[in-house]
């Protein structure tokens, strides 16, 4: 007596592509990108590695801002270091580029403006993006409030970015008053 298997081949055909359909669909299985549970900031880094290795990289804004709420939970001086050595990693791996990760250093833990690229001092270029100059300004200040203060307790850095945000508004404001009479 012969088995259905081997009375209808085409049986067997149609099990085999099921297997190779199922195990196909195991293995292109898309990364979860969850974002790190523990609150522990080195454990977070290294679960935040992991997925980014495993093909979570489109996520990195989303992991870079819930490395930063995790090290709120636990703020000391040397939060900088470990974001630091987050950022060099990151590069190495190729994820960004040298000017991106000092980018999100410099936002955050630096009291240097990143929003304020080149001459915030002519006429012609700054004067009529004003506005959006102090705000750009604004919401970095904010940044540098979270990365300096609530992550890494660097008071007196953020009080001088305060400081120079103040100055600088004081200087374009002169400025733009100067080349508006200058007209």
């Amino acid at each position: 007596m012969k088995s259905n298997a081997s009375r209808n081949p085409l049986l067997i055909v149609a099990g085999l592509i099921a297997t190779a359909l199922f195990i196909a669909s195991c293995a292109s299985t898309a990364p979860t990108c969850a974002a790190p549970q523990s609150k522990n900031l080195n454990s977070a880094i290294s679960t935040t590695q992991s997925s980014l290795l495993e093909g979570c990289h489109a996520h990195f804004d989303r992991y870079y801002d819930d490395l930063l709420t995790i090290a709120e939970g636990d703020p000391k001086p040397e939060n900088k270091r470990e974001f630091s050595q987050f950022l060099v990693w990151s590069t190495d791996k190729g994820l960004l580029s040298n000017r991106q990760a000092e980018d999100y250093y410099n936002r955050f833990f630096n009291v240097k403006f990143m929003s304020l690229k080149g001459d915030y001092n002519n006429c012609s270029h700054t004067c009529p993006n004003k506005q959006k100059v102090l705000f750009d300004m604004e919401r970095e200040l904010s940044e540098k409030e979270r990365g300096l203060l609530k992550v890494s307790l660097d008071n007196e850095g953020y009080y001088r970015a305060d400081q120079l945000y103040q100055e600088v508004e004081l200087v374009l404001e002169a400025t733009c008053t100067a080349c508006s009479a200058s007209r």
